[in-house]
């Protein structure tokens, strides 16, 4: 099964957005900053990450470069999930490494749409 880990210091938003991927038949683990996901990567790299922008301790930008300089961490596939919605910070966001990013608030819908975009739905 896909594992999918979920970054966001918000709760709710895990909560939200761990039901609409177990409903699309991903495995899910959470994260509430980006250094407590850096440890989870460490111990088993995911197949894809829904990671927030905005967090306290590490930021999802700091996360994502670090991610990227890890063993495997080329491997999961980066849904960048942000409120953000300016040119230049989702340019940002594509060049240290994700592979798609969602806008705040998401859907089912959105979050299929996306996936299957990167190849995982």
């Amino acid at each position: 099964m896909t594992q999918v880990l979920v970054v966001d210091d918000s709760a709710v938003i895990r909560k939200v957005a761990r039901r609409i991927l177990e409903g699309l038949q991903f495995e899910t683990s959470e994260a509430e900053d980006g250094k407590v996901a850096l440890d989870a990567c460490a111990a088993s790299m995911p197949d894809a990450i829904l990671l927030d922008w905005n967090m306290p301790v590490m930021d999802g930008f700091e996360f994502l470069r670090e991610l990227r300089r890890m063993p495997e961490g080329a491997k999961p596939k980066v849904v960048f999930c942000t409120t953000e919605n300016d040119v230049a910070h989702i340019a940002r966001a594509m060049h240290a490494g994700a592979d798609e990013y969602i806008m705040k608030p998401f859907d089912k819908q959105i979050v299929q749409s996306k996936f299957e975009e990167i190849g995982l739905a």
